[in-house]
């Protein structure tokens, strides 16, 4: 009698298992001459070689398939189990729109022209400029694409940073230490990595510095080499800001920056970094720059009416 064991070391055992073991148990009644043992992150299974050997293998593209999609079902089970290397394997909800599978297996993809040709940008560029007003998932789609080229290999690091402007002077003020200051100017970008990474695999990223999340001061002195970094508001970047931010870019880079010139909270008379740097980059080979506008808003339907108002009032001052 042969044995495997089988570290689940990627992924939530529970999870994987299913809920009350629902998963585990549709594999043993595939392999009733196999006796299967789950305990915390290791699976292990006795029985004939040729059934341990044809297990090893299914199980791996059960544990690839959750890896990539963070979910599994009774389906996908059966059609892993069940399937022939002689007959293609085809992911299901295949879309050149599709990028990636969030927690729970939830599609992320491209809602908008737009948000496609930013990933289109991305994909084509090392560089690239995302602009456009709130809610039209610049941010949102940038991480995505950080999370898949993360997953995929392509780079060994996600450092996401934004200027904490809105803190001000008053950020030594507040009680707590750094990390606790900044979380809640930091908060949106870790709404966005919560849902394409399951909780305990974003922080064993961030514990580890794979994902990193911290203000625009830190990234001073840096060399930012196989990672793919993201500028957050970019807009609230001063001329030294920009200037310095754009020169940490190493070996192997992607830098994406997002940002709305309509909505500064920079001191008077101080220009932005970004409108700047739009000027003076917009006809360089390698840097894309992608506008996106209210037609690709995709918060509450009342976000664009908003948007519209406001527009109006500042065309007309």
């Amino acid at each position: 009698m042969n044995e495997i064991k089988i570290e689940l070391t990627e992924v939530n055992p529970q999870e994987f298992f299913g809920s009350q073991n629902r998963f585990l148990e549709k594999i043993r009644s595939y392999y009733p001459k196999l006796k299967i043992v789950a305990r915390g992150s290791t699976l292990k299974a006795y029985g004939e070689p040729e059934l341990i050997e044809d297990f090893e293998s299914k199980s791996n593209m059960l544990l690839m398939h959750f890896a990539k999609y963070n979910a599994l079902s009774d389906e996908v089970i059966e059609r892993i189990l069940q399937f022939n290397p002689n007959e293609p394997f085809l992911p299901e909800d295949a879309s050149e729109a599709q990028i990636l599978h969030g927690v729970g297996g939830k599609i992320i993809r491209a809602k908008t022209i737009n948000q496609k040709r930013l990933i289109e940008s991305v994909n084509k560029n090392d560089m690239v400029f995302a602009i456009g007003p709130a809610g039209t998932g610049k941010t949102y789609t940038g991480v995505a694409l950080a999370v898949k080229a993360l997953k995929e290999k392509r780079v060994s690091r996600i450092i996401l940073t934004r200027p904490a402007v809105e803190a001000g002077e008053n950020l030594g003020f507040l009680p707590g230490d750094l990390k606790e200051k900044l979380d809640p100017y930091m908060q949106p970008l870790y709404d966005a990595l919560r849902d394409m990474i399951p909780h305990e695999k974003l922080m064993q990223h961030l514990e580890k510095g794979t994902i990193q999340i911290a203000p625009l001061a830190f990234m001073r002195g840096r060399t930012l080499d196989n990672a793919f970094v993201i500028l957050d508001e970019a807009q609230n970047t001063t001329h030294a800001q920009m200037k310095m931010f754009l020169t940490r870019m190493g070996k192997n880079a992607k830098f994406m920056l997002t940002g709305d010139p309509g909505q500064i909270d920079l001191p008077r008379r101080v220009i932005s970094g970004l409108k700047e740097a739009i000027l003076v980059l917009k006809n360089t080979p390698g840097i894309s720059i992608v506008y996106l506008d209210d037609k690709d808003v995709i918060r509450h339907q009342l976000v664009k009416k908003v948007i519209d108002a406001y527009k109006r009032i500042e065309h007309e001052n």
